[in-house]
């Protein structure tokens, strides 16, 4: 995934470069994380990333490939709202907008983004579809990027092998790059972005299939994150969330190293938390970690809400154009106002751990309803004229105890998957 508030985190390598150091212990890496897991300063910055699946208009069930999508990538040229466009490892394409100064301006820019990137596919014959899983194929990468393949042997040898390759070739999300903000702030933050997260789970769940089968879940991309090692994607916050620093870092201390470079990366097979490696019980790679293998493994842990010096908000479904507008500015507006952040902690509380149960029933949970509506109604007055249409369309589906997943599933039952997924990839229904 790429940055769109600030830069990415350091490279690994096998051995220590001008800049890194060799760390000599659990103590010296965990300082090495807290003080750099959040930036101190105003919040108010936003950044939008948004995956796509990409089918083929003819043949929805032919998974198209990498050469295929990188010529059609590099014919595009540089897109008006200035998004960058990488491929995901089953060939998702996504867009990564950069930072703006408030969520209009970057809904905006990624809405340009994305009409321009979708009309240049549409010219090759290929539709990008904004669903949270793959409703028709079979999970397969066409990445051929080393990190994925050792990515891959890594699942399978932690006995997660059907998981993590639907986790990187068959989900798709919006994601929220938001400040920080002020430091005396960070711990009420992070514990509202971690609270919200069933309540936002079932609203922009849009993914009840996989592979051709219904799975009984509305959100089926956070089922497949949540078939994962807790360790590496279950929530970050500890015991108190007073310290969110301090969280984040014995949340990676404890996590298992997934790759070792030397210099490409090599699968970790056996199961080895990053402190071990760290205080030197284990040598990976023949040698102690250096602050950029650090660098590295964090971007290796994939919670729901991730500190990178700003807050990566990743528990959202993609969902279509005609959505993700008003959702995007109801997740910032939740979190960054902060009159509207101290009443909508208070809706979400019931529910502020139902992580399976959102992503399984959706608003069909009358606590999860009510959360939901409550957080939508202190927002929708707020949105601007811009998103006036996007807004009216959330309101009524969260009051009607929709979400999109509904809409798409209904429309597979009576049209059958391809129809369905051809709708949503704009091609001929």
């Amino acid at each position: 995934m790429t940055s769109a508030v600030t830069s990415q985190p350091g490279r690994a390598s096998n051995g220590p470069d001008v800049g890194e150091r060799v760390l000599t212990s659990s103590s010296s890496a965990a300082l090495h994380i807290a003080g750099g897991s959040l930036a101190d300063g105003p919040s108010g910055r936003v950044g939008l990333e948004l995956e796509a699946h990409c089918f083929d208009l003819k043949d929805p069930e032919r998974r198209p490939g990498w050469s295929e999508l990188s010529d059609v990538i590099a014919g595009v040229g540089p897109l008006p709202g200035g998004s960058a466009v990488t491929v995901e490892p089953g060939g998702a394409v996504e867009l990564s907008g950069p930072p703006a100064c408030g969520p209009l301006p970057a809904i905006a820019g990624l809405a340009a983004d994305r009409a321009a990137l979708r009309a240049a596919f549409a010219q090759a014959g290929l539709g990008l579809a904004l669903l949270g899983a793959d409703p028709l194929r079979r999970p397969h990468r066409v990445n051929p990027g080393p990190r994925y393949e050792a990515m891959e042997r890594f699942f399978i040898a932690s006995r997660t092998g059907g998981a993590g390759a639907a986790m990187m070739t068959s989900t798709a999300s919006i994601q929220l790059n938001l400040d920080a903000g002020p430091r005396d702030g960070w711990a009420e933050r992070v514990r509202l972005a971690h609270a919200l997260g069933p309540t936002m789970i079932a609203l922009s769940a849009n993914s009840p299939l996989l592979a051709r089968q219904f799975t009984g879940w509305q959100s089926t991309r956070q089922r497949v994150w949540g078939q994962l090692d807790s360790a590496r994607c279950g929530p970050v916050l500890g015991a108190s969330g007073d310290d969110p620093c301090t969280d984040w870092a014995r949340y990676a201390l404890k996590a298992p190293v997934m790759l070792v470079h030397a210099p490409e990366p090599v699968a970790v097979t056996e199961h080895v938390p990053f402190a071990d490696w760290a205080d030197g019980l284990v040598l990976l790679g023949g040698r102690r970690p250096t602050t950029a293998d650090l660098d590295y493994h964090l971007t290796t842990l994939f919670p729901p809400v991730r500190p990178r010096r700003w807050l990566e908000i990743r528990y959202l479904d993609s969902v279509p154009d005609a959505l993700w507008p008003a959702l995007a500015f109801l997740v910032v507006t939740l979190l960054d106002d902060p009159v509207v952040a101290e009443q909508a902690a208070e809706a979400v509380e019931p529910v502020a751990t139902a992580w399976d149960l959102a992503a399984r029933v959706g608003l069909a949970d009358k606590r999860l309803y009510t959360a939901a509506n409550r957080c939508v109604a202190l927002v929708a007055d707020r949105a601007p004229a811009e998103l006036s249409e996007s807004m009216q369309r959330l309101v009524q589906n969260v009051e009607d105890g929709r979400c999109h997943a509904d809409d798409f599933a209904d429309l597979a039952i009576r049209a059958g998957i391809e129809a369905a997924v051809l709708h949503e990839a704009g091609g001929p229904a």
